[in-house]
């Protein structure tokens, strides 16, 4: 008789017939190591959002109406029934209380003194400068990070860029030098004083040294190197965090190096310790041209100029300042140096700061950020945006046009206050500066009308009787402009 087979459940694997591994295969050490702790890469640090904190495009508040779609009426009775309620009681768009800006005339510009409205001009609608950093006014936050990074061996951004420059010039003398040496030992082989050497990759001898960069035209540009994580920190203007690089440092341990199993748990198990902020003071002011000042007080209304506490120079009274014709020509006579006596009376039509200032406005009418543009020897840049979301798009040079038939009389061309007129070359050059760094080149002819005869009722009439037109201009390049 056969020998009985017992009973297997279905479905499961009896113990003896589970597999069991070769004791050639497996590592004497697999019972006496200890399990090594995974360490745990902290989460990446995220940037500011630039698409909220820009979110209002000028300093006023927007009230639209709600969107209309015909196939459901119940929107029909919610756009009526905001409407009525925005024309019995009309919601404010200004600010409660303006803002205040201290005119100098020392420096020709207007300053924003209080924090919360350097940051709320700034932030909506990207006007003035901090006065001791490049762009945006972040002095206080470069110093508090500054001091905080001080005891372990970190810098600020602008330290970092002073390091990464100071290595490319060395790197380009230490080049030079080798290049020299090799150019001085070919003319001894040719000459028969040193015998010839197999040639050696110079780039080698320099990779321990230095690591170039890029050239400094493009560094010193507007446009934003994207080479490695400390690069990208500076443009956002912090320092990289060291936790991070500690995290990194962690995670390239291997299980086989003791050494490297005791740093990753060391980092894994102690937790960073957030030094307290540094309580110091802000000594940096928002800068406003003559141009954004005026835009922000005569365009919008939300700008109260004011003078300067201490000033010995004859200005207009605080009262006097609230006429806008008044503060017209207070600019228009410091718009140049050296300053013109202040007179009450309106500027010449061909005033330097009425011509910048027509331009200032028009383009700020189409929506566009713009800038001074002196970095690039122009007179404005325009962002679509702003500066934090993509680079200029465009390069301003304003012209004045005396093209009405007054300025081509005699008395005309007495009166002309720019009489010198740009040649080829001028345009040439300029013209190939933007290309260089990517922008195209618009030519502003601001027409101006003939001077003003009796009394002007306010700026708007003044402003009225000029006209704008643009003239986009590229270089011509024969490859791509083939027939």
């Amino acid at each position: 008789m056969s020998e009985a087979v017992p009973p297997v459940a279905i479905g499961r694997i009896p113990e003896t017939a589970k597999p069991v591994a070769d004791s050639k295969d497996a590592s004497p050490n697999t019972q006496s190591q200890p399990s090594q702790p995974l360490s745990k890469k902290p989460p990446r640090k995220r940037g500011p959002n630039y698409a909220h904190i820009h979110r209002k495009p000028l300093p006023l508040d927007v009230h639209p109406l709600p969107a209309f779609h015909p196939t459901n009426p119940i929107s029909l009775l919610r756009l009526a029934y905001a409407f009525l309620s925005q024309l019995v009681s009309p919601p404010k768009s200004h600010p409660e209380c303006l803002y205040v800006g201290y005119f100098s005339p020392e420096s020709r510009s207007v300053h924003i003194t209080d924090p919360a409205q350097v940051r709320a001009l700034w932030e909506m609608g990207f006007f003035g400068k901090g006065t001791l950093s490049r762009s945006e006014p972040s002095w206080m936050e470069r110093e508090q990070a500054k001091l905080k990074a001080g005891g372990r061996g970190r810098g600020t951004a602008e330290e970092a860029t002073r390091k990464r420059r100071e290595e490319r010039r060395l790197f380009k003398l230490e080049r030079a030098r080798l290049e020299a040496e090799k150019i001085e030992h070919q003319r001894a082989v040719e000459e028969g004083r040193a015998l010839r050497e197999p040639e050696v990759d110079e780039n080698a001898k320099l990779e321990g040294d230095a690591v170039p960069g890029a050239d400094d035209a493009t560094a010193d540009s507007n446009e934003i190197p994207t080479r490695s994580a400390e690069m990208k920190a500076e443009t956002e203007g912090r320092i990289p965090d060291a936790d991070v690089v500690a995290s990194k440092s962690a995670t390239a341990a291997t299980p086989g190096n003791k050494g490297a199993d005791i740093a990753s748990t060391d980092v894994v198990q102690d937790e960073p310790t957030e030094d307290p902020t540094p309580d110091i003071e802000n000594q940096e002011y928002l800068q406003l041209t003559l141009e954004e000042a005026f835009f922000l007080s005569f365009g919008l209304g939300v700008l109260d100029i004011q003078i300067t506490p201490g000033s010995t120079l004859k200005l207009p009274t605080k009262i006097q300042l609230q006429s806008k014709k008044t503060l017209l020509s207070l600019f228009a006579s410091h718009a140049t140096f050296p300053p013109e006596p202040f007179s009450s009376t309106l500027p010449a039509p061909d005033s330097p700061f009425l011509l910048s200032y027509v331009a200032y406005h028009h383009f700020r009418s189409l929506g566009w950020v713009v800038r001074a543009g002196t970095k690039f020897g122009v007179d404005y840049l325009l962002y679509n945006r702003g500066p934090v979301f993509s680079h200029a798009e465009f390069a301003v040079m304003i012209l004045p046009s005396y093209s009405h038939a007054y300025w081509s009389t005699e008395e005309g061309k007495q009166a002309r206050r720019i009489k010198e007129q740009k040649d080829w070359w001028w345009l040439h050059c300029v013209n190939r500066v933007q290309s260089q760094v990517k922008k195209s080149l618009v030519l502003c002819y601001v027409d101006v009308p003939p001077p003003f005869e009796g009394e002007v009722g306010n700026v708007a009439e003044v402003l009225k009787r000029y006209k704008v037109r643009e003239f986009l201009i590229r270089r011509w390049l024969m490859n791509r402009s083939r027939g």
